[in-house]
């Protein structure tokens, strides 16, 4: 039974049996992985707190290559990330990255670009940087680094270049942006900023600290709008965070702060 070790992201998981645990872990050197944890879930488990959502830690498995489920051994934790969980908001926007990487990625593909990514993003949110833009930064080159980023250089229905004049459709089927002329053809194309189009392409390029901490304004909602779109069309189903984010955006996150925080208005 081979033995397996790697660095690894928890982004996932559910009760099995009684007693044990179905985790899905985003790896370095593996790509996604499903395992077993045996009696993770007892109260002194070997594993105690280790497979929390999003922490990253130093995966050791078997596989003995008769099941798509591996069998966990130890997950030491090299950092928790637990006030990424603590917080709704940061808890929601990082669900969404660990939903994108689940949905978009295949068992045992490795992307080790993908899952530096994650580790970045993550420790910049704990690290107490807003988590949207964190996101929008993450989403845009994570869908990048698996080769499915939108082009915007160029209308992808003629191929004529982007010149000065504002761009403010983008066609997700066609995979970028389409001029004014042909957008008053074409169908099914989602009409966002102009800022929003320079920004899906400077995200791509700019050094990650200075993507998280550039200043979207209306144009981050539009921005989400075409990650979340890009990922139900290859994922094949709508995402199931940005509901959640919806909610949390509510008077509701105010009222769960104040009872987590003991914080009075």
């Amino acid at each position: 039974m081979p033995l397996g070790k790697t660095s690894a992201v928890v982004i996932g998981g559910f009760p099995l049996g009684e007693s044990d645990r179905v985790v899905t872990l985003f790896t370095r050197d593996f790509g996604k992985l499903r395992g077993v944890a045996k009696a993770a879930r007892r109260g002194r488990s070997r594993f105690g707190g280790a497979l929390e959502l999003f922490t990253l830690g130093t995966l050791v498995f078997f596989d003995s290559g008769r099941s798509e489920l591996v069998s966990i051994d130890h997950f030491d934790i090299t950092r928790p990330f637990g006030a990424v969980r603590e917080d709704l908001e940061q808890l929601g926007q990082a669900a969404w990255m660990a939903e994108c990487v689940g949905r978009l990625t295949a068992e045992r593909d490795p992307q080790a670009a993908v899952y530096g990514l994650l580790v970045r993003a993550l420790r910049s949110i704990e690290a107490g940087v807003t988590p949207a833009p964190v996101v929008t930064a993450f989403g845009v080159r994570c869908v990048a680094a698996l080769g499915h980023g939108l082009r915007t250089d160029a209308c992808v229905a003629c191929r004529a270049p982007r010149a000065t004049r504002p761009w403010t459709a983008v066609d997700l089927e066609g995979g970028g942006v389409v001029c004014p002329t042909c957008s008053r053809r074409e169908t099914g194309l989602l009409m966002v900023s102009p800022r929003a189009v320079d920004a899906l392409g400077r995200l791509r390029t700019m050094a990650w600290e200075e993507a998280i901490a550039v200043r979207l304004g209306s144009a981050a909602r539009d921005l989400r709008d075409i990650l979340d779109g890009q990922v139900a069309r290859l994922a094949g189903v709508p995402a199931r965070v940005p509901k959640f984010l919806r909610e949390v955006s509510t008077p509701f996150l105010t009222e769960a702060r104040m009872k987590v925080t003991g914080d009075r208005a």
